[in-house]
This record gives structure tokens, sequence and C-alpha cells, in this order.
């Protein structure tokens, strides 16, 4: 929809990957309906994954004992927080939509995309108890995970050898984007695009550009336990 923001936050090594694609696609289509879309594309920013001192630029609150969650807080709050980090909370603060485009390992997002939620989501800026969950402070922004996997679908069906593939997606759309206050729209994933053919590669590929056709149409997801584990 014209006028509309959005921030890829991008996370894969090789631009020519399925996943490279799936965020070229998103680009053009995202770009093609008036929107402004960015990306931060992680492993090309090389963008630092650890939560440490240098994130808070200047003296800490408590010199004699680090403690990270609330030295951030104190700086965000002063305007004190590493340039990167101010950077890429710009960036969220500008999106009406934020997509997360990355392969699964181990049954969550990389380390470098962790190490972006952990930097950049501090108190202040994402949460602030009580506001939190639906009162979170990123109260009126989309989010969506978009993801490959390495298994099959049938192996994340409930029942199977790896479970439900909405057990994975707890920590990720609730504990992470709904407990900052964010609404989630239902996930799009590819299933194991490695393992099966050209022809059924290119089908993912255009399912995923139909969807971002209608994306801002969609409603979010029942953001409870029950969408998850029932």
């Amino acid at each position: 929809m014209a006028g509309r923001k959005v921030l890829i936050v991008y996370a894969h090594q090789e631009p020519r990957s399925f996943n490279g694609s799936l965020k070229r696609i998103a680009v053009e289509e995202l770009s093609k309906q008036g929107c402004s879309v960015t990306v931060s594309d992680l492993y090309a920013m090389q963008f630092e994954p650890r939560a440490t001192r240098n994130d808070v630029v200047g003296c800490l609150h408590n010199s004699e004992e680090f403690n990270y969650g609330l030295e951030t807080w104190e700086a965000y709050k002063r305007g004190d927080l590493s340039n990167d980090v101010i950077e890429e909370q710009k960036k969220v603060e500008e999106a009406d939509l934020l997509i997360f485009q990355f392969p699964l390992y181990w049954f969550s997002m990389p380390a470098i995309m962790k190490g972006w939620m952990d930097r950049v989501l501090v108190q202040g800026f994402a949460h602030e108890f009580p506001n939190c969950y639906d009162s979170g402070l990123l109260k009126n922004k989309l989010a969506m995970f978009s993801f490959t996997t390495g298994g099959s679908e049938e192996m994340y069906a409930k029942g199977s050898i790896n479970g439900d593939i909405r057990y994975l997606l707890w920590p990720m759309q609730h504990g992470i984007m709904h407990f900052c206050g964010v609404k989630v729209l239902a996930p799009h994933i590819c299933f194991a695009p490695e393992y099966v053919s050209e022809e059924k590669r290119k089908e993912m590929l255009i399912a995923w550009a139909q969807r971002l056709k209608t994306l801002w149409k969609e409603e979010p997801i029942n953001c409870s336990p029950e969408w998850y584990f029932q």
C-alpha cells in the first residue's frame, strides 16, 4: 500500500540463496505497491550480535557491577546507546511492517538475528513493564517471520518427529514480537527448498509474491497460547 514503510531484517550469508530470492521478491513487490522498503542485511553489515558493554556510550549507571538490561535502559533514556543500535531503532520506529527473513537454525533464528533482537529491542524502546504484550511500546506495528527449513512440511506436523512448527514460533512471535506489542501476521514458511525440484522452488517464490500482493489486507493471528499449542 502506497506510503507504508517496511523494514526487512535479513539474515543469510549468500545473496543468491533461496532466502536471498525471497528477500529480493519482497523488496520488488512491496516497492511496486508504493511502499518504502529498507533492508538490514545483517551479514553484509557485519552486524555485531553480542550484547556487551560497548553498546553503552559514556559512563555506566553502575560501574561496580555491569547489568546489560539496566545499563541499556538507562543509556536509551540518555540517548547514549551505540550508533549501530540507534540506527536500527530508527528503522524500526519508522516501519509499519517488520519482515524477518532467515533460514531456520536449530529450531530458531540465526544467532546474528537473535543478536539484533537482543541489542535493538531494549527496555524503554520496545517494552517497559507494565507496557508489554498488548500494551507494548511497538503496538502500532505489524511483523511477519518468513523463513526456510531443512526438514519437510511433514516433519514439522503435529505428532511428527520435530513437532508442530508452531511450537518453534512461540518464543519468536510471542516471546519477542508480541511482548513488544507488535501484531503478528501468519508466518510464511518454505519447507526444505534445498531438497525439492527447481519447479517446486519456483512455485514457492510465486506463492510468496502472490501473498505479498494482498499482505496489507491480512488480519494478525490471535496472539494466544491456543494458536501455538492446540
